[in-house]
């Protein structure tokens, strides 16, 4: 008889190992800084919905399926002043920065038995918070648990977006509409310094910097979708900049 086969260099996870990396990636979440931040800034959103007069239950559930509070604040501004096709079409434009995030962070997560329908969950979760927690941690974990991992992780920093929404909508009266609009800007910089502390090769530096630069430039011309113009000008010249940087002897 020949020798034994070498073992499966991506074994189906057992319940219980999937139950551990979920578990794992839930403390993970709650250890991060970005659960406190999200926090602080649900309640401004709350907050926000309720002096729109949505309903607690609305708030939650646009939390649940849209997961992303600059496109949650553009629904609850404009809905009911825009037609429903025009409030679906901002919200859709505003949530697609999120596909390159999708794109870079499913080929970490899928392994040789992985299913097309395993990774409907994680791409839905996938949000800059959990993006930015997930790409720091996913190399360090085994392939076989990752996605358990990422939807702990996922499940444990919305969890706090929803409970805030909770809190900021009912303490609406005694929120300042100053500072809940402050609340607002925890997400963004706390993801510019996450960000910048992640930040190690030269193409992410320099698509860091040159973003930082050119976006408030293209802000100040007024041509619209500056967010877009400057990812792509700041992102495509950073990337050739490593390309000829890598081609030099």
């Amino acid at each position: 008889m020949s020798a034994a086969s070498s073992p499966d260099p991506d074994p189906k996870p057992s319940q219980h190992s999937s139950l551990r990396a979920f578990l794992r990636g839930l403390r993970a979440a709650w250890r991060s800084v970005f659960a406190y931040v999200l926090f602080g800034t649900y309640i401004g959103i709350g907050a926000l919905a309720h002096d729109f007069g949505f309903s607690l239950p609305w708030m939650v559930l646009s939390t649940v399926l849209i997961w992303a509070a600059p496109a949650q604040v553009l629904l609850i501004s404009i809905l009911g002043k825009a037609s429903l096709l025009e409030v679906t079409v901002a919200v859709a434009l505003s949530s697609l920065r999120f596909t390159p995030m999708v794109v870079a962070v499913l080929p970490m997560l899928k392994g040789a038995t992985t299913r097309p329908r395993h990774l409907i969950l994680p791409a839905h979760l996938t949000a800059i918070s959990v993006w930015v927690e997930g790409m720091r941690l996913l190399p360090t974990l085994p392939r076989e648990g990752r996605i358990a991992f990422y939807n702990g992780l996922g499940v444990g920093l919305i969890s706090p977006a929803i409970a805030a929404s909770a809190v900021g909508f009912y303490m609406a009266a005694k929120v300042p509409t100053l500072f809940a609009a402050g609340l607002l800007f925890l997400t963004p910089l706390s993801m510019l310094l996450s960000i910048t502390r992640n930040s190690r090769l030269l193409l992410d530096r320099l698509a860091l910097v040159l973003g930082l630069v050119i976006g408030p430039l293209i802000a100040a011309t007024h041509v619209g979708l500056d967010l877009m113009w400057t990812g792509m000008i700041a992102g495509t010249t950073a990337y050739v900049v490593h390309r000829l940087r890598e081609a030099a002897p």
